[in-house]
């Protein structure tokens, strides 16, 4: 063990390699980035970090806020896009048709009505919680949707004509074709993202009634929003409408903003630092570099990665390891795949000092355009399938939130504090402090970790707040750890986290145990799903399968085992999962199985396992490397 570097939380960073699906073209000179205005300049993100409930129901959004989002440190949850939507039955309902706006009406959609949305954000905001919209700016519906009948609210529509906002012909831009050349900033922001009809946000009329909608959402309280797809907007046109929006009632000040802005080629006018000066920007390197690092256990490369090298400065940043598109587009980064290591990603995204954190909270899909869980249509309502009401660990709902228990008030404890490594074993187990007010540790391997570490936190007993809440009165509802003369000694679970800091310390007297319980659902599993990671390189054609001594995992036949994925982004990481009993023993080995069924085994002794610990989300990952 020994003391290694320090990494200020405000270190400038380098734009990140142009990456993304663009045309193979040498980007133009770097420009320098907008002065800042006074009629742009946006808030900073509320106290907290910011979850991410996606595809939740109002009533639901509304009963986490004051059950577990504000007793446990969320500063703001961002929810999905409130407008009336299209309705595609035929298409069985995906996610991405809330994408696809009708009108700015709030009256109706699969989430709910304008009134348990009112009644939301009034809840969340009693108990400390800020809401964030997902709103769509750039665009209304697609070739595809046109046509398919009324809006979630009734209202009808073709690509071109939404009478119900109003909008007409002249709405929209004259370049009418998809984006070609994804370097070309006249294409990236006025021709068709994905044949989706285009608004011409440099039109006063489309600039004040965007403003209308968005200031509608603030008399409601909204406190801020993230602007989707906002590289397709000229930096100018959008801030000539939040130019135009008003401030937060109650909250006060102007509404946090931030920019969906994906890197790739061409000039900084469509990659991130083009869009800083009108608030922070989502910075999908942490995502696709940070993500992988943890995924494949290399935690003490984090601090480097996060050290510089960004795309955009620490107080910039929106950083998340996934969200709804790179559950999709790149899955080997998912709760879905990774299990606990998702959660362990999730809690050192929360304790390091780059960005604005958010967490991800989602549900199990089979397929990418999968909507969420539903209680089906309604007779007269035309929002198509309902969003059913969220139940941790059941019906699909996973609640990756839960997970992190009360973690999210390290990140506000610690602020811009530096970060002081404190220990490392090898590359998948790290201990740091943030300044003299937090201290956590991270292992990303199969066993405990029980180390002694020095620390900068002052002399006293802390609640671990990655594996349990805070009571009122300063009991645990984990274990509490004790610092005495700059030493503190603690057992890091397998996957799993430690975190401790001044905002947490155990004043509940004897053990400083029984804190308050975990928020109710998902619990108790009697069924559990083991989700496989796996590390393993292959030659083409070949696939990967976890075969082992109980039936799901095929009884030791390879024909019958449990086939992995990869694809191009996370290759050579294999993931699947199967369905098993709770407290299912098993052994286990990896095969490749070649085209013309040739099996080749891993060396070594058989692998050995217990679905003993699925938590919350009734889900517990393993990982694995070839050998």
């Amino acid at each position: 063990m020994k003391q290694i570097r320090r990494l200020g939380a405000a270190a400038a960073c380098a734009a990140l390699a142009a990456t993304g699906a663009a045309v193979s073209t040498a980007p133009a000179a770097a420009e320098p980035a907008p002065a800042q205005t006074a009629a742009s300049t946006t808030a900073d993100a509320g106290d907290g970090p910011i979850v991410h409930l996606f595809q939740w129901r109002w009533e639901s959004v509304a009963q986490e806020c004051a059950e577990t989002l504000g007793p446990n440190g969320y500063g703001a949850v961002q929810v999905s896009p409130p407008q009336e939507h299209v309705v595609l039955e035929g298409e069985d309902y995906p996610w991405w048709q809330d994408y696809q706006p009708v009108s700015y009406s709030l009256d109706n959609t699969r989430r709910g009505t304008r009134d348990e949305f009112a009644s939301m954000v009034r809840s969340c905001r009693d108990a400390g919680v800020k809401i964030y919209v997902d709103a769509i700016v750039n665009h209304m519906t697609g070739t595809g949707s046109a046509g398919s009948g009324p809006g979630s609210d009734g209202s009808t529509y073709q690509k071109y004509s939404y009478p119900h906002v109003p909008y007409g012909d002249g709405d929209f831009g004259d370049c009418r074709s998809d984006i070609a050349n994804w370097s070309d900033p006249e294409e990236v922001q006025n021709c068709e993202l994905v044949s989706l009809s285009d608004l011409d946000t440099g039109s006063e009329h489309v600039r004040d009634t965007v403003a209308g909608y968005l200031n509608d959402l603030v008399d409601l309280g909204v406190a801020g929003f993230r602007i989707d797809a906002a590289k397709h907007v000229p930096a100018g046109d959008l801030e000539a409408i939040l130019s135009r929006v008003d401030e937060v009632p109650e909250f006060g000040g102007r509404p946090y903003v931030f920019h969906e802005v994906l890197e790739g080629g061409g000039p900084e006018s469509i990659r991130p630092p083009g869009y800083t000066h009108l608030g922070d920007v989502t910075d999908m390197g942490y995502h696709s570099r940070v993500g992988a690092q943890i995924r494949d256990g290399q935690l003490a490369g984090v601090l480097d990665t996060v050290g510089g090298g960004m795309a955009v400065d620490s107080d910039q940043a929106v950083v998340f390891i996934d969200n709804h598109d790179t559950q999709r587009s790149d899955s080997s980064i998912s709760h879905q795949r990774m299990g606990e290591r998702h959660t362990l990603a999730q809690a050192l995204t929360l304790a390091q000092p780059y960005g604005t954190p958010k967490v991800m909270s989602s549900y199990r899909f089979d397929s990418d355009a999968q909507g969420p869980p539903s209680t089906g249509a309604e007779d007269g309502n035309p929002a198509g399938a309902i969003t059913a009401p969220t139940e941790c660990g059941a019906d699909g709902w996973y609640c990756e939130h839960r997970g992190l228990n009360a973690m999210p008030t390290f990140t506000t404890a610690v602020g811009d504090a530096p970060l002081t490594e404190r220990a490392e074993d090898g590359q998948e187990r790290i201990a740091f402090d943030r300044g003299e007010r937090g201290f956590a540790a991270f292992n990303a391997t199969g066993s405990e970790w029980t180390l002694s570490a020095p620390t900068a936190l002052p002399d006293g007993s802390y609640c671990d707040v990655a594996n349990g809440t805070v009571g009122a009165e300063g009991a645990c509802g984990s274990g509490a750890y004790e610092v005495s003369g700059g030493e503190v000694h603690v057992t890091v679970p397998a996957d799993g986290a430690v975190a401790l800091h001044t905002g947490a310390l155990c004043t509940g007297g004897g053990d400083c145990g029984g804190g308050t319980e975990p928020p109710p659902g998902g619990d108790e599993c009697s069924d559990a799903t083991a989700a496989f990671s796996v590390q393993a390189e292959t030659w083409y054609g070949q696939d990967v399968r976890v075969v082992g001594s109980v039936p799901e995992l095929g009884s030791w036949d390879p024909a019958q085992g449990v086939r992995l994925s990869t694809d191009e982004a996370g290759y050579p990481t294999w993931t699947g999962s199967v369905d098993l009993s709770e407290g299912s023993a098993f052994e286990y080995k990896l095969v490749k199985v070649a085209p013309d069924g040739t099996v080749e085994w891993e060396s070594g002794a058989d692998r050995s396992a217990e679905l003993d610990s699925p938590g919350g989300d009734c889900l517990q990952g393993f990982t694995a490397d070839w050998r």
